[in-house]
């Protein structure tokens, strides 16, 4: 009876050690500061900036100062393709670059290069806030050393050109135009009738002004906060592609935090999306105001007809290729859902 009162007392006293030091690591991994470095190309006054300052600040007061999220803008730690390297070996823990930088990593991401790939703006928002949209995209770099935690509005791409008129697809012909590095932003302005040059966002005001360009292809706000409105006088509504922002973290750090950590981590990138739908409406406002009044640079529609016609190759391409044909169906389930929703009010 002692010795199984003894082995007993052995029993709980063992069950009590582990229990503490369980506590002990639980407590040692909430009270240790976690310092994670951001990256990002865009310049300070940008939109995006301002969006991954609101993530980081969210962050950091919800986490009770657990986590610490400094971010180093401009290009400091160097190109989107950099970033993301030095992501994955975690030499930095997360960084924001465009879904197209990460097709290499990634097919599923390729998508977003497919040319009307959403009906409209209005559409693309609803059907990217869908949960099983974002894991689709998301989780698929996992295997890869990082995680997508979110995602920003980067507007519609559209034309610029130094001073070439555009009307129609045709007037694309032999036009040099700035796309980014990747096989299917190349492929994607091939199928609009143009010639692709692949080359780093940093490059593109230099690389105009000095002809090596006719033309670019991105949102509005790149006239203003990277002054390529200098260079640049039209601006052609072409609405080809809508090609998201993604903020991506090295799964070896998210895995570390406690389920607590990457909840807060989770809202606090949740909460910068929202509210930066906002602050990219108007910061796309501002830079029609501005591009308009203070550069001279003038916006045109043009006829989308033909090169919704001249691309629908590459469309069909994505549609069949094993890689992208299941995201493809996903993203068409959710955008005929929302239409019939809208069409039901």
């Amino acid at each position: 009876m002692r010795k199984f009162t003894l082995l007993l007392v052995s029993a709980f006293f063992t069950m009590g050690m582990v229990l503490m030091m369980l506590t002990n690591e639980e407590t040692i991994a909430k009270t240790k500061t976690k310092e994670i470095m951001l990256a990002h190309n865009q310049p300070t006054e940008h939109p995006v900036h301002k969006s991954l300052k609101i993530f980081k600040d969210r962050l950091e007061k919800e986490s009770h100062g657990q986590i610490k999220v400094n971010i180093y803008p401009n290009g400091q730690l160097g190109s989107e393709r950099e970033a993301i390297e030095m992501t994955q070996t975690n030499a930095i823990q997360m960084t924001k670059v465009s879904a197209g930088a990460l097709e290499s990593f990634s097919p599923t991401y390729s998508l977003f290069n497919m040319p009307y790939l959403f009906e409209s703006e209005d559409n693309y928002r609803h059907v990217m806030k869908r949960q099983n949209v974002q894991d689709a995209f998301f989780k698929s770099t996992g295997d890869q050393g990082f995680l997508g935690i979110t995602y920003y509005d980067a507007g519609m791409r559209n034309i610029y050109t130094k001073d070439k008129k555009i009307k129609d697809n045709k007037d694309l012909k032999g036009l040099k135009i700035r796309v980014q590095p990747g096989k299917t932003s190349v492929d994607l302005i091939k199928s609009l009738g143009g010639t692709p040059t692949p080359m780093d966002y940093g490059e593109v005001y230099t690389a105009m002004q000095s002809g090596v360009i006719d033309a670019a292809e991105n949102n509005e706000t790149s006239l203003t906060t990277n002054n390529h409105g200098e260079v640049a006088k039209n601006y052609y509504y072409t609405e080809h592609a809508t090609v998201p922002d993604i903020l991506i973290m090295n799964k070896e750090t998210y895995d570390s935090l406690t389920k607590q950590q990457q909840k807060w981590l989770e809202d606090a990138a949740d909460y910068s999306t929202k509210k930066h739908e906002v602050i990219w409406d108007k910061a796309v406002s501002d830079a029609k105001k501005t591009a308009t009044e203070k550069m001279g640079v003038k916006f045109h529609d043009v006829d989308k007809s033909t090169f919704k016609a001249t691309s629908k190759p590459l469309q069909d391409e994505f549609k069949n290729n094993p890689d992208t044909k299941e995201d493809y169906k996903l993203i068409e389930k959710e955008e005929q859902r929302y239409e019939k929703s809208k069409a039901n009010h």
